[in-house]
């Protein structure tokens, strides 16, 4: 399966985050000096948008350049969820002079355009860090966010029928991180999709014990319990030609039902077992039933299939 360059682009997106939080240059525009013109559009517009740290130093200042290289590094590592202005207090005097600043390094965190907390002095990493989390919320891990959203665009691109993309998304998350059910289910789903039930089937059966029992893993290894089992059923044509002479054949009415099951036309499936409900309740102690039951199971609550054959199993068990 190939497809577009969706997987590409997420396992780009993945390096870049690596490099970042290993400490490369922070993304352009998270980190500048500012002047007296400009701080109303660099701190009080910006902070509208994410929290703003001042910075406000001189350069006869030492202990503001022992500061500086800790909280530019602490800054291009929170990727993205500050941003860090610097002024020189000796060049713009006016504004640190507003805010009562009176001794230097001193760090003012602004938020919606107005200073709600701040730091003085040459204070430890530790610190620094501490400092932006209490202004910006915890750090979130940018590649389990990223992975997240690469899984929700997989499952997007499946359900519109593009088995090709989805597999390279599932692919290039796999990569990231070889131990995601979420993946390994949605690579096994494409294959099961598009015919190769056999690599499906040995996929999950490389799994871990505690991969087999995720919900997931475990509908997907019931629907190939049932192609396995529906294999073995038959042909459905003479089937039908059996049921033609004799509509009572529940065995092989029930057969029919596996096969169209495995088929992909549930409608007719569950319209196959109905009618041996209806005839019959007492065949096979209610195996019409329970074989429904089973397909319910790998449907899913919220399949329409599964709400359809639910309302007419009611109708039946009720009236």
């Amino acid at each position: 399966m190939t497809g577009n360059t969706s997987g590409a682009s997420f396992a780009t997106q993945m390096t870049a985050s690596a490099n970042t939080t290993n400490g490369a240059a922070p993304p352009v525009g998270l980190v500048k000096d500012t002047t007296t013109a400009t701080f109303q559009r660099d701190v009080l517009e910006e902070s509208t948008r994410q929290p703003v740290l001042v910075d406000f130093w001189a350069p006869w200042c030492g202990p503001c350049k022992q500061l500086q290289p800790i909280i530019e590094r602490v800054v291009a590592e929170s990727n993205g969820r500050v941003k860090l202005v610097k002024l020189n207090i000796d060049d713009h005097p006016s504004i640190p002079g507003q805010l009562g600043i009176q001794s230097i390094p001193a760090v003012i965190a602004f938020v919606g355009g107005r200073p709600v907390d701040g730091f003085m002095g040459a204070v430890p990493e530790s610190q620094v860090r501490a400092f932006i989390d209490k202004v910006a919320g915890p750090a979130v891990d940018d590649a389990e966010v990223q992975i997240e959203a690469a899984l929700e665009d997989a499952k997007t691109q499946f359900d519109a029928g593009d088995l090709a993309a989805a597999a390279d998304i599932y692919g290039a998350v796999l990569q990231a991180d070889p131990e995601n059910t979420k993946a390994l289910a949605g690579m096994a789903e494409c294959m099961l999709a598009a015919g190769q039930w056999e690599r499906s089937r040995d996929l999950i059966a490389s799994l871990s014990d505690e991969q087999k029992a995720d919900p997931a893993i475990a509908a997907l290894s019931a629907k190939l319990a049932h192609i396995e089992e529906a294999r073995k059923l038959g042909d459905p044509r003479a089937l039908e030609q059996e049921l033609a002479a004799d509509p009572d054949n529940h065995e092989a009415r029930v057969k029919l039902a596996k096969i169209l099951n495995v088929e992909g036309d549930r409608e007719a499936a569950t319209d196959h077992l109905i009618s041996i409900m209806k005839r019959d309740r007492t065949w096979d102690e209610d195996g019409a039933r329970r074989q429904l039951l089973q397909f319910l199971d790998v449907w899913g609550f919220k399949d329409p299939a599964s709400v359809a054959a639910r309302r007419k199993m009611s109708a039946i068990l009720f009236s």
